[in-house]
């Protein structure tokens, strides 16, 4: 995306021989011939530099510099002053300009002194970002799997990452790795030089949720000491992933619904809209359909965010993907906790992948770690997986006796995940419906217990 540059100076002829100059080598460009006009201008829209004359009628070049800091006070400003008014460009220093030019300057000088001001602006941009998430934490490769369900999702996040602002809803489980996604459209956009900045909508309290996302203007509350940036002013340019959109608060829903349509915002207190450049990339493991049902989210903010739909399938459905991704999960194991593991015995790969992922990836990756911790040779075995893995029903390690006894096995062939489910379903009823019991008999943990009672609709 350009860079952005308002021109003020009362002198029309100077504005547009400028404006026309920068617009040479790129920038986009707008021009301000009063103080009040530029005012009104850095309220609606954002800019990455600003030229300034000192000498405007009314509302002089150091009372403009001075609103216009306290709007932004990261704002690069540069002062274009005249010779006699080398005093006024020193006050302007103190005041916060970044540098000032002597009129009288030619296009090359003004087109260097541009580009140098637009590097510290970077350079400001990226200590921002840096401070909310390194957008570079999760590189391209991290979207794993050669199954063909993980193909159509690559294929799909390439043909959004084409679309230059096109909303888009990341639906799947938890832990299959919907912000990777989101990640992945970024970085492979045109807006991957740009921040992404990702907002969990379930881990902020809704009292702060709003300055969060808008900002808000000095005195705008008790506590406003200074204008605060939201993060829609932060991602300028760039990428929004707001996580667990379902949570979002039906009172802050029509806000962002507006921000969709119009690509526009005003911060808490403020009185002007400011027009900004972002995608909306939102993510769910809630049916929001039935929260459109239930009342809990706008039927007209969910098509919005659904221009674009992601389906992340769960790891159960792509089971030739499990092992190659747990083999990742060793190799950057073995550089964190320097191991020198090499594979994965042939029946703890069967048990892998005859486990069934309540918490997908994010569960795999735990359970590798764990095992790459208890491995003192180079190739994990069974005992090295979680108790929950080890337990897991199979023709081969329930004995004939206990399935007869615990589970009605009707003559058809059935799937394990049957076999699980009858089974936990007769243990319960043997301990007349004690979960802390049952979870004792399984060998499994209550959160384990409870992930399958959900997973199998087991009252």
């Amino acid at each position: 995306m350009k860079e952005r540059i308002l021109i003020v100076d009362d002198e029309e002829d100077l504005t547009l021989g400028y404006s026309k100059c920068l617009a040479k080598v790129g920038y986009e460009t707008k021009t301000a011939n009063s103080g009040e006009d530029a005012i009104v201008m850095l309220r609606e829209e954002i800019f990455d530099l600003i030229f300034l004359d000192i000498r405007l009628p009314k509302m002089d070049g150091l009372e403009v510099l001075k609103k216009a800091l306290e709007m932004d006070p990261d704002l690069i400003v540069v002062m274009m002053t005249a010779h006699g008014t080398v005093e006024s460009a020193v006050e302007a220093m103190r005041i916060g300009a970044h540098h000032y030019l002597m009129k009288g300057f030619d296009h090359e000088e003004l087109r260097i002194v541009a580009k140098k001001a637009l590097e510290v602006n970077q350079l400001k941009r990226e200590v921002s970002h840096l401070k909310l998430k390194d957008s570079r934490r999760y590189p391209d490769t991290a979207i794993f799997g050669n199954s063909p369900n993980m193909k159509k999702v690559k294929d799909l996040i390439k043909v959004v990452a084409t679309t230059p602002k096109t909303s888009v809803l990341i639906q799947g489980e938890s832990g299959t790795g919907k912000e990777l996604v989101a990640w992945a459209v970024h970085n492979w956009s045109a807006r991957s030089e740009k921040a992404m900045i990702p907002i969990n909508c379930s881990a902020i309290p809704e009292a702060l949720m709003e300055s969060e996302l808008f900002g808000f203007e000095k005195g705008a509350f008790t506590d406003a000491k200074t204008m605060k940036k939201g993060v829609f002013e932060l991602a300028h340019g760039g990428t929004i992933f707001l996580d667990e959109i379902s949570s979002m608060s039906p009172n802050l829903q029509p806000k962002l619904l507006r921000v969709v349509e119009t690509q526009s915002f005003r911060r808490i207190g403020g009185v002007s809209d400011i027009k900004i450049n972002v995608r909306i990339i939102a993510a769910t493991n809630q049916d929001l359909m039935q929260c459109i049902k239930d009342g809990t989210f706008r039927e007209d903010l969910y098509y919005r965010l659904k221009v674009l739909e992601i389906v992340i399938p769960p790891l159960k459905e792509r089971v030739e993907d499990i092992v190659p991704i747990a083999k990742l999960f060793i190799d950057q194991n073995n550089r964190e906790f320097s191991k020198k593991i090499k594979g994965i015995s042939e029946e703890a790969e069967r048990l892998l992948k005859s486990y069934h992922w309540p918490g997908n990836v994010r569960e795999l990756k735990n359970i590798i770690e764990r095992a790459t911790i208890l491995c003192q040779d180079e190739i994990i075995q069974i005992e090295h997986l979680a108790i929950e893995l080890q337990n897991v029903p199979t023709q081969e390690s329930i004995p004939a006796a206990a399935v007869t006894s615990n589970v009605v096995i009707s003559e058809e062939p059935v799937s394990l995940q049957e076999i699980e489910k009858r089974h936990i379903i007769k243990t319960l009823e043997k301990v007349n419906g004690n979960k802390s019991k049952a979870a004792r008999i399984l060998e499994i943990s209550r959160s384990t217990l409870r992930e399958k009672l959900k997973q199998y609709g087991i009252a």
